[in-house]
């Protein structure tokens, strides 16, 4: 039977970093790249204290439970092939192919054009191509986690699988402790976003533990204890950093932040394998269209912030609607419209056609 909890923490989890990156495009705190702050202090900021430490970590957990379940259909080869194709095409050659015209876009928000010296075409397009990477750093660490699996398998054996499948939630919550220590190792300098140390070690969280039917029924017998746990520290979390950088150390992996990452994910799996573990229409529609949402959305969001900066001056609430339409209704647009063509939908998608249903 399909897991419609897991497609459901797929997509809600892709409309919230949507969201975020709308927050973020008019942030005060991380200004780098984007349009910037409308005042000295926003409250709106607040939102990205109260999803960057979690929603990341939750979407490598559901990928690795995803992996278990996808290698339980397809022998090792094939997957690493689908994954490949899926995650790795996308983030190499859809940056020289498509993503370039976001890079172009982040550095005009940056202001780089102004002080780059002349180049040839073809070194600036390289340039583009490396600046416009954007969100799929998410699929070129996911890829790397992938092919490391199928290799690990070989010598695992499904021992340590039948050990976490015993786990409760008092054992859960105290994983929090190992992930907490691998927030402190293998963090990529001046790039942020490659934390391999959490993302790994959440990855196969998800695939020994998050992936047991049996530990999830467990977990979702007490799903209001993990909420509760998960409000109070992410509003903790936030009244304490609030005006610094919340995606660099010490903020980022402090003991606060992943104490409330690990209630977040706690309480989103808790609660949505209790409340969530169904469909309909829309869910089916929002989970076979999630990818390309996740893959496409920031191109049209960081066009629309640079063309209302540069050209109309509007005011604030003004911007954050148009940029949330641009981010949602140019991601699922575009989406629509690379879907369909081909050869593009492949090397920016990672499709070879178009279909009606999608598998985990």
């Amino acid at each position: 039977m399909r897991r419609h909890y897991l497609d459901n923490l797929r997509w809600a989890t892709v409309l919230l970093v949507v969201f975020y990156h709308v927050i973020y495009m008019y942030n005060g705190v991380i200004t780098a790249g984007v349009v910037g702050p409308f005042a000295p202090v926003q409250p709106q900021d607040a939102v990205q204290y109260l999803l960057y430490p979690w929603f990341m970590v939750l979407l490598f957990v559901v990928s690795g439970a995803s992996a278990r379940l996808a290698l339980e259909r397809q022998p090792p080869k094939a997957f690493a092939a689908r994954r490949t194709e899926k995650l790795l095409v996308p983030s190499t050659l859809g940056l020289l192919v498509f993503q370039w015209v976001l890079g172009g876009f982040n550095m005009a928000l940056a202001g780089a054009f102004d002080t780059l010296p002349p180049l040839p075409a073809p070194v600036l397009w390289l340039i583009m191509a490396a600046s416009g990477c954007g969100v799929l750093w998410f699929a070129q660490m996911l890829w790397l986690f992938s092919m490391a699996l199928v290799l690990l398998r070989r010598f695992e054996k499904g021992r340590l699988y039948r050990v976490c499948g015993r786990l409760g939630p008092l054992a859960l919550a105290a994983l929090g402790l190992p992930l907490w220590a691998a927030a402190q190792v293998l963090n990529a300098p001046y790039i942020a976003v490659y934390r391999f140390g959490i993302y790994a070690f959440a990855f196969l969280l998800g695939y020994f533990v998050f992936a047991q039917e049996e530990v999830m029924e467990r977990l979702a017998a007490h799903p209001l204890p993990f909420c509760a746990a998960a409000l109070a520290l992410g509003t903790a979390y936030a009244l304490r950093w609030f005006g610094q950088n919340y995606a660099a150390p010490p903020a980022v992996n402090c003991p606060l932040a992943i104490a409330f990452a690990w209630a977040a994910v706690l309480a989103a799996f808790a609660a949505m394998k209790r409340w969530g573990d169904r469909t309909g229409p829309l869910a089916a529609w929002l989970g076979q269209r999630s990818f390309g949402l996740y893959v496409i959305h920031y191109l049209p969001l960081a066009a629309a912030a640079w063309a209302m900066d540069r050209f109309l001056h509007l005011p604030a609430g003004v911007c954050y609607l148009l940029a949330a339409a641009a981010a949602f209704g140019g991601g699922y647009g575009l989406s629509a419209l690379i879907s369909k063509t081909p050869v593009l939908r492949w090397c920016v998608l990672g499709k070879r056609k178009e279909k009606r249903h999608v598998s985990g």
